[in-house]
C-alpha cells in the first residue's frame, strides 16, 4: 500500500485526493493546507486522514512514501525539492516549476536516489489526448500541417503566473505527447487589463521544423468557454472538442490534392476533397484517475512515468520562451533543446 500526503486542499487538491483514496494500491494518510477551513472540509469527507497548516509534518511522516504537490507554480520546487530530499516520491502540478533551472536540479535530485518524479499533465492521461497520439503515431492523419488550438473561459486570474502559464501549459503538454516533432523556436505576445496582474490574454506561435506550425489563442476574458483543438494533416483532419460530452474527437477525410497540369499549363492545380466524418469510441474514465494508478504502478513496479521530470522541464522550457517573446513585442526565441 502506498501512502499518499496531498500539499495544497484548495482548487485542485480535492480532486487529487478524491482520485487517489480510490486508487487501488493507495491510500491518502495525509492533507496540508495553509486555510484550516479547507482542513476541516478535508476531515469531513475523509474522517482518517491527518490533516496539517505545516506541510513539513507532511515530509517528516516516515509513513508517508509519495507527496502529491497542489500549491501555487511559485512553491512547487521548494516542496519538490524537500520532498524529494526527504525520500519521498513526487507528482507536481503543472507545470512543473517556474524555471527550467529549478526543473533540471529536481529531475537531478530524483534520479539520484531512484525515486519518482512525475508531473500532473492531466490531458495526456485522456481518453482523447491518447486517441491523438495513435492517430498520430499510425500516420492516419499523414504529415501534420498545424496544430491550432483555443482555449479561453472567464477567470480564474491567477497571481503568480500569466495566461500562457496557466492555460497554453495543456496545449504544450499536448503537444509534446502527441507530436513526433518538437518546436525549435516560439513567438508570444500577449496584453495585461487589470493593473499590476499578469497577461491575460495571449497568442502564442511554434515553429517546427518542416511546413508544422502550432497556434494558440488563450484568454481569461472571454464570455464563453471553448476548448477547441484542430489538427491539421495532409490525410485526414481532426478536430478535438473538450467540452464535448461524447464525441470529442471528429475526424474529417477532408483536405486538399495537388497536381500539374498539361503541358501547356505550369501552375499548381489545388483540388478540394470533403468525405466521411468519424467519431471514434473514447475511453471516458476519468483521467486523474487513470494518472494516480499509474503513478502508483511507477512507484510499486518501476514503470516509467507516461510524464516524467523530462517531460516537464520541456514544457517549462517552452513557457521560458513564450515569457521572453512576449516581453519582446513577440520576437522570435529559439528553443534551447539540450539539457
Amino acid at each position: 500500500m502506498i501512502r499518499i500526503g496531498v500539499v495544497g486542499y484548495g482548487y485542485w487538491g480535492p480532486n487529487m485526493v478524491r482520485n487517489f483514496a480510490e486508487a487501488p494500491g493507495a491510500a491518502v494518510s495525509y492533507v496540508s493546507d495553509l486555510n484550516e477551513k479547507k482542513l476541516e472540509l478535508a476531515r469531513r469527507r475523509y474522517p482518517a486522514i491527518k490533516t496539517t497548516t505545516d506541510y513539513t509534518d507532511v515530509l517528516a511522516d516516515t509513513d508517508i512514501d509519495a507527496v502529491v504537490i497542489a500549491t501555487p507554480v511559485s512553491t512547487h520546487f521548494d516542496i519538490a525539492m524537500r520532498a524529494l530530499r526527504a525520500g519521498k516520491h513526487v507528482l507536481v502540478e503543472k507545470p512543473m516549476t517556474t524555471t527550467s533551472k529549478q526543473a533540471i536540479e529536481l529531475i537531478e535530485q530524483a534520479d539520484k536516489y531512484k525515486q519518482v518524479l512525475a508531473v500532473d499533465h492531466t490531458f495526456v492521461y485522456t481518453g482523447a489526448v491518447r486517441k491523438i497520439q495513435e492517430l498520430v503515431a499510425s500516420n492516419a492523419l499523414g504529415d501534420i500541417y498545424y496544430y491550432d488550438s483555443v482555449r479561453i473561459n472567464l477567470g480564474l486570474f491567477q497571481h503568480d503566473v500569466n495566461v500562457i502559464w496557466d492555460l497554453a501549459v495543456h496545449d504544450l503538454a499536448i503537444m509534446d505527447y502527441t507530436m513526433k516533432l518538437r518546436p525549435r523556436a516560439v513567438s508570444a505576445i500577449g496584453v495585461s487589463h487589470v493593473p499590476g496582474k499578469p497577461e491575460d490574454v495571449a497568442y502564442l506561435t511554434l515553429f517546427f521544423d518542416g511546413a508544422l506550425i502550432a497556434h494558440i489563442h488563450i484568454n481569461w476574458l472571454s464570455p464563453v468557454k471553448i476548448r477547441r483543438t484542430i489538427i491539421g494533416g495532409s490525410s485526414k483532419m481532426l478536430i478535438y472538442d473538450d467540452l464535448e460530452p461524447s464525441e470529442k474527437i471528429k475526424i474529417y477525410d477532408s483536405g486538399i490534392t495537388m497536381s500539374n497540369g498539361d503541358e501547356n499549363r505550369h501552375n499548381l492545380l489545388i483540388d478540394y476533397r470533403t468525405g466521411d466524418m468519424l467519431a471514434p469510441q473514447l475511453k471516458l474514465t476519468e483521467a486523474l484517475s487513470v494518472e494516480a494508478q499509474h503513478f502508483i504502478r511507477c512507484i510499486e513496479e518501476g514503470e516509467k512515468s507516461l510524464i516524467d521530470g523530462e517531460a516537464g522541464l520541456r514544457v517549462v522550457r517552452m513557457l521560458e520562451a513564450a515569457n521572453e517573446s512576449m516581453a519582446n513585442y513577440g520576437k522570435v526565441v529559439e528553443l534551447n533543446i539540450k539539457r
